[in-house]
Formats: structure tokens, sequence, C-alpha cells
């Protein structure tokens, strides 16, 4: 009989599952399940509902199971990734109070300034949590429920982040892990305690309303009877601490010791890597989070990366092989059209107002290949902004390992080894964070057994690279570019009072 462990990636557009052999660490068997966002809420303003994480999730884990021929009796562990920084408002029941506000919801700037002045400023901000409170965060949310919202703010009696409410539909257990806490701008990422400051900055109560933190290679508890039975799965399987997209998606890349550079294409953009001890961005545009392997890592997020390029795919109605084909027909820099993808504001830099904007359309280039490719190294400059910045706090890559749906192009991974002037390579199992999630409960599923296996044992044993899909910096083209990130960079502080007139502007109407 087979050792299989789960993984789930619970995600802002789908929630996939894999099936992995804990000898092998191959896939067996996977499955997934779309959604969308609620519709049709003011600006700024992205929310979804809890449920519809958990009905994903089942049908992901059964379509899993079917695929991989499992049986219950081989499943001995789960792990979840979930979306990080999103706001789960619980009851003293166990019940969801609202919808949770997402990572990508800008709308909470305003208790964001709030929170950082009552804390003395970015400076004494960040010395006390080792991050600036950014609207992306999970801080300004709960800020927000209480000044907008005061009947659900009464109920509110424990705050858990997505990947935290999938465990506690798992196990009946509220329980917060490390990695993803340190994603709220609530937590002292050095001393991995809650700030008493920060709490304090929202509501005296909210100490109160906080899990149990836990360190990564503990479970989270075991899955209940119920839901046991909803997943055709036996209780008692053990449900690993989990974590944050970014922090699964660093174990499902191998990225478990120093060195090791990640970027994440998905509809949001994120590169990070592993540090022993806490890298900490005075100017607060890195983060400065904990990892879910009892280490740090230093991450850098954009809001806007495939969410951008599908935007005009779907416009153009192509397929993915077409929109690669026309935007390949271009040269490196778009003739000079240029994207800034700030479509849902931005975090790096921090732009919560930010819109898109494409400058340089000539009758030259306004072309829709010319907007393909423009779109690619747009997203691209815009993640290489925050990339110069980590090498400015001594993290400087070798090489990138890509992951996401952006990693399935290899024109675009040549975009990126030539953007980033570094050698970029594609993992075999593309699946990052739901691999991920997989591979740590591996790792506590062992340690409940009473082995010693480390998570960067596993890892150098299971992660493979895709070698023949590495893209290298072609050296014209890195000069090119190079010029273009000047010209991004320049264009993005020009704009930044011109984006908040803009929302002056929407806002008041006609």
């Amino acid at each position: 009989m087979r050792t299989l462990v789960i993984g789930i990636d619970s995600g802002t557009q789908s929630t996939k599952a894999l099936v992995v052999d804990a000898k092998s660490g191959k896939v067996a068997g996977a499955g997934s399940a779309a959604y969308g966002l609620i519709p049709n809420l003011p600006p700024g303003s992205k929310e979804q509902h809890p449920a519809t994480w958990i009905r994903a999730t089942r049908k992901a884990i059964v379509e899993a199971m079917k695929e991989a021929g499992a049986s219950s009796a081989e499943v001995r562990a789960i792990g979840v990734s979930g979306q990080q920084h999103g706001f789960v408002p619980l009851d003293k029941g166990g019940e969801v109070i609202r919808p949770a506000k997402l990572w990508c919801d800008t709308s909470t700037a305003a208790e964001c300034e709030e929170i950082t002045a009552k804390l003395g400023g970015l400076k004494k901000t960040i010395a006390a949590l080792g991050n600036a409170v950014l609207p992306g965060f999970t801080a300004g949310k709960i800020l927000w429920m209480k000044r907008h919202e005061p009947k659900n703010f009464a109920k509110l009696a424990t705050v858990l982040l997505p990947h935290d409410y999938l465990n506690f539909w798992l196990t009946g257990e509220r329980v917060m892990e490390y990695g993803d806490a340190s994603g709220t701008a609530l937590l002292d990422v050095r001393a991995r305690k809650w700030s008493q400051p920060a709490l304090r900055a929202i509501d005296s109560r909210l100490g109160s309303l906080l899990p149990r933190l836990i360190s990564s290679d503990q479970p989270a508890g075991t899955l209940t009877r119920s839901t046991a039975k909803a997943l055709g799965l036996n209780p008692g399987v053990v449900v690993s601490a989990g974590g944050g997209d970014n922090m699964m998606g660093a174990i499902g890349t191998g990225n478990t010791r120093p060195g090791v550079i990640t970027a994440s294409l998905g509809t949001s953009g994120t590169i990070y890597a592993c540090a022993d001890k806490p890298v900490v961005d005075p100017r607060g545009e890195i983060a400065a989070f904990c990892d879910s392997t009892n280490r740090w890592l230093p991450l850098l997020c954009t809001m806007n990366v495939t969410v951008a390029t599908e935007m005009v795919r779907g416009d153009f109605d192509w397929t993915h092989d077409r929109y690669a084909g026309e935007a390949a027909k271009v040269a490196a820099g778009s003739d000079g059209l240029m994207l800034l993808p700030y479509l849902e504001g931005e975090r790096t830099p921090n732009v919560p107002h930010g819109t898109g904007v494409y400058f340089g359309v000539t009758p030259r280039t306004f072309r829709a290949g010319h907007f393909a490719r423009a779109t690619m190294e747009g997203v691209t400059l815009g993640m290489n902004y925050g990339l110069r910045r980590l090498a400015e706090l001594g993290v400087k890559p070798r090489q990138i390992r890509v992951t996401g749906g952006g990693a399935r192009s290899a024109l675009w991974r040549q975009i990126m080894a030539d953007v980033f002037n570094a050698e970029v390579v594609t993992l075999q199992v593309g699946e990052g964070a739901a691999y991920g999630a997989a591979l740590q409960a591996l790792w506590c599923w062992r340690g409940a057994m009473g082995e010693k296996a480390g998570i960067a044992d596993i890892t150098d044993s299971f992660v493979k690279l895709n070698r023949s899909e590495t893209a290298r910096p072609d050296k014209r083209n890195v000069r090119r570019y190079a010029e273009a990130q000047a010209l991004h960079d320049t264009l993005s502080r020009a704009l930044r009072g011109g984006f908040d007139l803009h929302r002056a502007f929407v806002t008041k109407g006609p």
C-alpha cells in the first residue's frame, strides 16, 4: 500500500489539490476548481465567500484522489497553502461574519495610514514589526471593519487568514502559523510574537481575538470525523501547519536554503528568498516575512501580473499560443510602448490608488502584438523594481526558479531572464504552492512518526528542475531593458500625484 500526502493550494482564482507519493515525491493525481470574486463591489474592494474555498477544496481533493486511484487508507497527511493577508472574521460559534477581504483589496489605505501614525510613523512601525503596514496586509482590514461595520466588529471572536480557515474546517482548531501570520502586519517578525503596540493601534481587545501561534513543523490538528466523511478520507489524518502561498511556493521550488530565489507569476507576482535571519527593509518596500520552515522569507509583491496579460489576451480573443506568437514578433522594448501595470493599485512600489497606464502609444506601436509584448514586459519591469531592492539588501540572484501560470511561456521566461539579468529555470512540478503544501505535510507527518528529517532534506530529494526550459540573459536585451527600467521607474514616480487626482475624479462621479 502506498503512503500518500495531499497538498492544497487555495488561491484567488482557483483551488488546486495534488496527491503526492511520500516515498518518491511524484504527483499521483491532481484536481482543481475555479471561482471568481464577488462582483459589483465598490472600487478597491476585493472579496470572496470562504464557503467558496471549502466547496472548491472538496471538489479538487475528490478529483485528485480519483485520478490517483487512491484509497482513503493511503492518505497520511494534508497541507494547505492559502492566499495571504485575507481577513476571515469568525463569531463565537465559528461562523463567518462577512465575506473575506482579500490581499488585493486596496480599500483600506486610510486605515493603514492611521495605524502607521499611531505607531509613530514609518520608521517606528518598521522598528516594531519589521514591516510597513500596507493596504494588502490584514491589519488595515480589521480596522476597516471596526470603522465601517461596527455591528460586525462587535461579533468578532476570531481573526483567521484564508489558509487558517481551511485548517479550521479540516481540524476544528483555530491556529495560525508564523509565516502566514507575519503577513498580517500584526507580528513582530524578529521575535515571532504579536506586536502589542500594533494590536493596541487597532483595538484594545484584538489580542484576545487572535489564534494560537504555532511553528511550521507542528500539526494544526487532525482531520475531524465530519470533514473526513465529506472528503472520503479517514478521520485522524494529520493536517500540517500549512502557510501562505508564497511560503508554500518556497518549499515547492526547493527554496529552503539561503541562495535560492523564487519568482511566482500568478494573478500577483512575488519574488522571495530563504534567509537564516530577518531581512528588514528600512524603506518598507521588501516584506520581512517569516517562512514556513522556521526561517525567514524576504519578499516583494506586485499585485498585477497574469491579471494584466489575461485582460489583453481576453480582449483580443486569443489562445495563449496566439498571444505568445504575436508578442514574439515584436522586438525587446516594444518600440517604446510601455505598461505601468497598476490595474488594481500596487504594493511594490506602494501605489494603492494606481491605475494601468500604456505610455508610448504611436501609430507604429498601436498594434495588437505591441500591446501583448508591452504587457508582459511591463509586469516584469514592475517585479524587477523590487528585485533590485532585494539586491540592495544583500539578496542577489544567480538563478531564479519560476512557478505559476506565467512560467509556462517560453517567451516570458526569456523576458524575465533579460529583465532580471539572471538564469531562469522551471520546476518539474509546476504547481509550486500545492506541491510545497504536500511536502510540508510530509515533513510534519514524519516528525509525528518520530523521524528527524529536515525540510531541506525533503526538498533536496524531491524538487527537480526542468533543465530543458532554462532561459539565459541575452546581453543586448539586458542593456535594452536596463534603459526601459529607468524609464519605467521615472514614469511611476511622475504619475503618483495623478493617480490620487484620478481616484478623486472617479469617486466624485458625474
